[in-house]
């Protein structure tokens, strides 16, 4: 979730905890509001599209969801995650018509510019609990101007295997329609590994249902990844660098623009990064931007990690913090504590929500560049079905 002002009385509720390892302390989660539903959307098979080298367009595909729902909505607080080839939105069922009508365009606009197949459910919060499961929800402040929301109670993963198993489905819209994805852009160069390895990885609660121990080894991993500089962020303090001509940038201009005007779009983000990239070199402003604080709250705004049902995190670290953070996760997996996956790979992506480039509570989202967090799930999934 991103918001510097929440609007809905629900979300300014919530309570913010700035010290991640908090992410583990159930007291920090409030409910979901009854009347409330959760919107969930994900890329069939993309394990595929990624093994053909897709992973920034099915990355791009799971943030269109985010990006079409918070501008159908008007509105910026609302959860939600980022998870890779998908994400989940929590709204109010007074938004029922316009998220269905956003999920239904959001998927005829994959299906028709990135040729992937997204799915889509909308699974209401009773029929969750009716499960005995719950959707609960805390802020982590990420930085100054940003909050990310975290999901736990198991509701999250529930919705997500019910829209797998083809339940409350939502189809597509005819061809031709177009969500407004205002905002979505992914102009950064992949971010390299500066410590040894980008490592996504997703550990789940265990057969055990110790949910004490799950705290633990949460609290643990953290800790470890902690012993790395800035706890393993994968973005350096300063930013990423400049892309002149981003890999996504065809991706972008299918986003924003229609067939005919796309070259306008494309040159205009060239103009843009070439124009940033040369007052950046020389410590110039372009009226009141100033790409340096630009780059800075880039990184500081990165959902480098979450936590979803379950600790998800792609961190740039070395072989002894990760040869630790594995043994670690073996020990809890053989005690039932908890199952894990575990993706690495050289460089890191980031895909972007830019509602203006003048205000500081644009969201980044960070995943592993060659799979990342859907081949952690990949593996977590040949352990036990998730």
């Amino acid at each position: 979730m991103e918001t510097t002002a929440a609007s809905d009385p629900f979300v300014a509720s919530l309570p913010v905890f700035a010290k991640f390892e908090s992410v583990a302390d159930i007291d920090n989660y409030r409910p979901l509001p009854d009347g409330w539903a959760l919107a969930a959307a994900d890329i069939v098979g993309s394990t595929k599209a990624i093994e053909a080298g897709r992973y920034k367009t099915v990355n791009m595909a799971g943030a269109s969801v985010i990006s079409a729902l918070l501008n159908a909505l008007g509105r910026q607080d609302l959860p939600f995650v980022f998870g890779g080839d998908g994400a989940l939105v929590a709204f109010p069922g007074s938004a029922l018509e316009i998220t269905r009508n956003a999920l239904a365009a959001v998927q005829r606009w994959v299906a028709d510019e990135l040729d992937l197949t997204l799915r889509a459910a909308i699974v209401p919060i009773k029929d969750i609990r009716a499960q005995g499961l719950d959707v609960r929800v805390a802020r982590f402040q990420a930085s100054e101007a940003v909050f990310y929301a975290m999901f736990a109670g198991g509701g999250g993963s529930w919705a997500e295997a019910e829209m797998k198993a083809g339940r409350y489905r939502i189809d597509p819209a005819p061809a031709g329609a177009r969500p407004d994805l205002t905002g979505l852009s992914c102009r950064w160069n992949p971010i390299e590994a500066r410590h040894g390895e980008i490592v996504s990885i997703i550990a789940i609660p265990g057969a055990s249902r110790d949910l004490r121990g799950f705290q633990i080894l949460v609290s643990d991993i953290i800790a470890l990844a902690s012993r790395q500089e800035r706890d393993g962020h994968p973005v350096p303090v300063d930013g990423p660098s400049y892309s002149l001509l981003p890999a996504g940038l065809d991706i972008e201009a299918r986003a924003t623009a229609p067939a005919g005007r796309r070259w306008l779009s494309k040159l205009w983000v060239v103009f843009l990064m070439t124009l940033t990239a040369v007052t950046d070199k020389f410590g110039w402003t372009i009226g009141s931007f100033d790409p340096k604080i630009y780059k800075r709250d880039v990184a500081s705004n990165s959902d480098f990690r979450k936590f979803d049902d379950g600790l998800k995190m792609t961190i740039d670290v070395d072989a002894d913090v990760l040869q630790r953070i594995e043994n670690r996760l073996k020990q809890a997996e053989e005690a039932g504590i908890c199952n894990y996956g575990l993706h690495r790979q050289k460089s890191a992506l980031m895909t972007c929500l830019v509602a203006s480039p003048l205000q500081r509570d644009h969201v980044h989202f960070i995943d592993g560049a060659a799979g990342g967090y859907a081949m952690a799930a990949a593996s977590l999934k040949a352990k036990v079905p998730v």
